[in-house]
C-alpha cells in the first residue's frame, strides 16, 4: 500500500493537499478508495476499446433560459453510467431507463452544480475537489432535508488521484477556473477505458501546465498523451475579457496543434475534437463552418463513441 500511496498516477503529490490533511489522513484515503473502503475503488479495466459520450447540455452560463432557447448547461453522460455536471436543464436528456447514481463536478458555479437536479434523478455517489468539500456537503443536507431524501455519500477528490467509476478510470485535474471561493480548486478529467484516454476540460482557461505534465500531454515530460478531446469554448474571439477563465476556439484549435506537432494526440482516423460550454451569444449561428478540422461544436443530445487508435 505504502508505495503505490507515494505514487499515485503521476508520481507526484500536491505538498499543500498532503499538509493540508495530514500524511495519516493522506494514507487513510487513499487506503479507502484502493481497497474498496468508498464507491470508486480502482479495479481492472474492461477491454472494450470504446467510451461512449453523451453530451446532455453543451451551453455556458445562462442555458436554455426561461425561452427555451439556446443550449442546456454543460454536462455529460459517461458509458451509460455516470456524470460529470448536472442542472434542471438537463432533466429531460437522461435516456429513459437509465439510473446513474453517480456523478463528478468540475465546480461549485450553478450552471455545473445543483444539489436539487442530482437528487431528483437518484444520485448515491457524489465526487468533488477536496477545497469546497464543506460547501457541497451543507448544500446537498439542506436539499436532501427539504426533499425527504437519503443523503448522498460525499467523496473529496485530490488532484492525480484517479478513483473508479464503473468501467472507466477518472483521473481529477487542476483546471484554471476560479470561484468566488479563492481557496476553490475547479477540476477537469481524464477519461480512461483501455486504450481510450479522453479529456474532458471544461470550464477551464487553456490546460494548466501541472495538469498537461501529469497526464503526458506536455513535452517537458515523456509521455503518451490522449487519445481524444473534448474543450470548453466559451467564445469565439480569442480577445475576449473572459480569456482568464475560459477558453475559446483559437485556444482549442491552437492546442490541438500543439498536441498534434508533439505526436501527444493520437485520435483514430476520422475522430474530431469537440468543442462545448458554448456561449451562443459568443458565436456566429453556423458555428461548424468556422471551425477548422478537427474542431467540430458539440450539440445537445450529440452521443459519440470514442475509439481506442
Amino acid at each position: 500500500m505504502a508505495p503505490y500511496f507515494f505514487y499515485y498516477i503521476c508520481n507526484i503529490m500536491d505538498r499543500r493537499t498532503f499538509l493540508g490533511i495530514g500524511a495519516a489522513g493522506a494514507l487513510a484515503a487513499a487506503e479507502a478508495t484502493l481497497e474498496g473502503k468508498v464507491p470508486g475503488a480502482i479495479k481492472d479495466l474492461a477491454k472494450d476499446k470504446s467510451l461512449k459520450i453523451k453530451f446532455l447540455g453543451t451551453g455556458a452560463a445562462g442555458g436554455k433560459g426561461i425561452s427555451g432557447l439556446g443550449r442546456r448547461h454543460s454536462s455529460i453522460l459517461v458509458n451509460d453510467d455516470f456524470l460529470i455536471d448536472f442542472t434542471d436543464d438537463s432533466l429531460d436528456m437522461i435516456p429513459e431507463g437509465l439510473h446513474p447514481d453517480t456523478i463528478f463536478y468540475t465546480h461549485s458555479h450553478r450552471d455545473h452544480f445543483q444539489p436539487s437536479a442530482a437528487l431528483k434523478i437518484g444520485i448515491k455517489t457524489v465526487y468533488l475537489n477536496h477545497s469546497w468539500y464543506d460547501v457541497a456537503f451543507k448544500a446537498f443536507k439542506e436539499e436532501a432535508k427539504k426533499k425527504g431524501v437519503e443523503m448522498p455519500v460525499i467523496i473529496p477528490t485530490y488532484f492525480g488521484m484517479p478513483v473508479q467509476a464503473g468501467e472507466v478510470k477518472v483521473t481529477p485535474l487542476l483546471a484554471n477556473h476560479p470561484t468566488d471561493n479563492v481557496m476553490e480548486e475547479s477540476q477537469i478529467y481524464l477519461l480512461e477505458k483501455d486504450g481510450v484516454r479522453l479529456l474532458y476540460a471544461t470550464d477551464t482557461s487553456g490546460i494548466p501546465g501541472r495538469s498537461a505534465r501529469c497526464i503526458g500531454i506536455d513535452k517537458h515530460r515523456e509521455g503518451y498523451g490522449i487519445t481524444a478531446l473534448i474543450m470548453e469554448a466559451t467564445m469565439a474571439d480569442a480577445d475576449d475579457y473572459r480569456l482568464y477563465c475560459h477558453s475559446s476556439t483559437a485556444t482549442v484549435a491552437n492546442t490541438v496543434r500543439v498536441l498534434q506537432k508533439t505526436k501527444r494526440l493520437h485520435m483514430p482516423k476520422g475522430q474530431k475534437v469537440y468543442i462545448t460550454h458554448i456561449a451562443s451569444s459568443l458565436h456566429p449561428s453556423d458555428i461548424n463552418a468556422t471551425l477548422p478540422e478537427p474542431l467540430r461544436a458539440a450539440h445537445d443530445g450529440l452521443e459519440v463513441v470514442f475509439q481506442a487508435p
